[in-house]
């Protein structure tokens, strides 16, 4: 069974969560391609330190490499007026908004120690967030054609997207994750054209929007830490 070291970083700014992505994805890269050199030297390779990551961001807006700047609906000097930051990422997708009441995960793994199926990884980063709305009483759908999680429309209510998915693999090691909207500000999402959908049926949502009252957001934490270990098999490892 793989360990991975859990880090909850807090409320972080957005470039500095990237850097320690980074730092950590370069670290599990480098060990891989030196554990080839140990397999063919008939040594024992060294296990990859696997790392989830969850924080908060400041108001940040973030466009993936297959997005479009006309999604984003503010210019730079409003953007700075307005106190949002604003980066072009590597991660596949395209515009969302991160902030403050919005939990985001980065899970940081070598696929190959568990499954190299990109499509595989990402329906599993769905499932978990699936089955955390289920303990709150809410049926979290996929809509074919788009990733991330929604909630089924029901009398006046459009379907609506509670958590955004973009990832990057670089030799199979992951990158980038999920925002989970728990008691986050929707009013920021009027900014941009949401992961590029302009579909006027769609809309986004939360958790306390859906639930009717603020959420703890360290419940939702202990609850999804739970289920990325039983999706994917794994054991959590405490820091030495």
């Amino acid at each position: 069974m793989e360990q991975v070291i859990y880090k909850d970083l807090g409320k972080i700014d957005y470039q500095s969560a990237w850097d320690f992505q980074t730092e950590v994805h370069q670290a599990i890269v480098q060990q891989k391609l030196e554990n080839r050199k140990l397999k063919a030297e008939g040594a024992a390779i060294i296990p990859p330190i696997h790392q989830l990551l969850f924080c908060e961001h400041p108001p940040v807006y973030t466009l993936g490499k297959s997005g479009s700047m006309d999604h984003l609906l503010l210019s730079e000097e409003e953007l700075s007026t307005e106190g949002f930051t604003f980066y072009k990422i590597n991660r596949g997708g395209d515009i969302t908004y991160h902030g403050p009441g919005q939990l985001v995960g980065y899970p940081i793994f070598d696929m190959e120690r568990f499954f190299t199926d990109i499509h595989k990884y990402v329906r599993f980063i769905e499932e978990v967030i699936i089955r955390t709305l289920a303990e709150y009483g809410l049926e979290g759908i996929r809509y074919k054609g788009f990733t991330g999680v929604w909630l089924a429309p029901y009398s006046d209510y459009p379907k609506r997207k509670i958590a955004a998915i973009g990832v990057h693999l670089s030799r199979w090691v992951t990158m980038h994750g999920f925002a989970f909207n728990i008691n986050t500000n929707l009013e920021h999402f009027q900014n941009i054209i949401p992961c590029g959908i302009e579909d006027k049926d769609k809309d986004v949502t939360s958790l306390a929007v859906e639930l009717e009252h603020p959420v703890d957001l360290e419940e939702v934490k202990l609850k999804m830490k739970k289920h990325f270990a039983e999706l994917f098999e794994f054991s959590y490892q405490e820091e030495e």
